[in-house]
């Protein structure tokens, strides 16, 4: 059985020496290319945590923005969906004021109805945030663009 040897955590920058010439080897390269990613990095640590923490309160002043929508959305679509058939019966009621109320209960139930989808979005980007789950982070980017587009939608024209 050969007996392992040891490896050098230094790697030779030189040229090294193949039948017809010298050539540079692959390691080489990766070395000093590896060398300047980590310093980088620790150039960078504190910025990157910076970034990281404050991504982590938006999600928090988001997560507590959506809680606070969804619950005053249930209370405006409680209220219109007992005020709409009424409005809708009542011939003094003006039908621009009665199609703005129709058009408030569709928002709302919208707002309700996408809080399950929206709240699992933002605890996992919450969660992988605090854990630095890279992958996770990517897998919503996508969800967090069409919730903007959503959210984007809904409001009205300027």
């Amino acid at each position: 059985m050969p007996i392992p040897t040891r490896v050098s955590a230094k790697v030779s920058a030189a040229p090294a020496r193949a039948g017809a010439g010298q050539y540079t080897k692959f390691s080489s390269k990766l070395t000093g290319s590896l060398d300047q990613i980590s310093k980088m990095i620790e150039d960078n640590a504190k910025m990157i945590d910076s970034i990281q923490e404050v991504a982590l309160e938006l999600t928090n002043s988001i997560g507590t923005l959506h809680t606070l929508t969804v619950k005053y959305a249930g209370i405006a679509n409680q209220v219109l969906d007992v005020l709409l058939p009424f409005m809708q019966k009542i011939p003094l009621i003006p039908p621009k004021l009665t199609q703005v109320a129709t058009d408030l209960e569709r928002l709302t139930q919208k707002i309700i109805d996408g809080q399950a989808s929206t709240n699992k979005t933002i605890v996992d980007v919450q969660s992988g945030l605090r854990t630095g789950d890279v992958a996770k982070l990517q897998g919503h980017a996508g969800e967090l663009q069409n919730l903007t587009r959503s959210l984007n939608a809904i409001l009205p024209n300027k």
